[in-house]
Parts: C-alpha cells; structure tokens; sequence
C-alpha cells in the first residue's frame, strides 16, 4: 500500500484529486508539512504531494529542510508527462510539488505511477 500524505495550500483538493482516481493500493491523507516531514522520515508514509500558488517554494520549503534536496522535486507551474514522473520516482523523490491549479493534470500522473510501482 503506497501512503501519499498532501500539503500546502490545496491539499484538501490535492487528496479529493487522489480519492477520485479510485487507486488500488493507495491510501490518502491530508497532513501538515511538519507531520509529512515526520511521517516520511520514521517509514509511516511514502510520498509527499505539496501544493502553493507557484509550485516553487512554499509547496516544499519544510519538506525540503527536513527530508532534504535528494527526496525533493517541484514541477512548479509545468505539467510533467508520465516519462519525466517514472524517472523521478526511479531517482527516490518521495516530495513533489506543484501549483494548485495544476492539481487536475499533475494528480493523476503522478498518483497513478506512484500506484504502478505497488
């Protein structure tokens, strides 16, 4: 079962985004950057999908403190396609980030990779 925890601005929205794909093996939560960042660090959840007004800072600036740069990507205000999202899954990024008004392109694509790997 792959944990997703969301964050940020939108994440009530960011987690509605992921519950609507219906995923098997994929459970949700909404979380605070700092419990993300905690939960994350002890094994108690997997991926962490971060959202602000740009996708550039604020998505990820606890996370990227606490879990560090190497776990860390935003896509800022750009849509990824699914080849960009595997490559940074193989590369470890547990900790993403977008703007909100990406939620409805890049949610799926990542939730439904994340979901792909098991």
């Amino acid at each position: 079962m792959a944990k997703i925890l969301t964050g940020g601005v939108a994440k009530a929205e960011t987690a509605d985004a992921v519950r609507r794909l219906a995923l098997d093996g994929v459970e949700v939560t909404v979380s605070s950057d700092l419990d993300a960042a905690t939960r994350l660090r002890a094994g108690l959840a997997d991926y962490y999908f971060g959202t602000c007004h740009t996708g550039a800072g604020a998505s990820l600036g606890v996370l990227v403190g606490l879990v560090g740069q190497a776990a860390c990507h935003t896509f800022g205000r750009s849509v990824p396609d699914r080849a960009t999202v595997e490559s940074l899954l193989d590369q470890g990024k547990k900790v993403f980030g977008f703007s909100l008004d990406q939620i409805d392109t890049v949610v799926p694509l990542l939730a439904d990779a994340v979901a792909a790997r098991g």
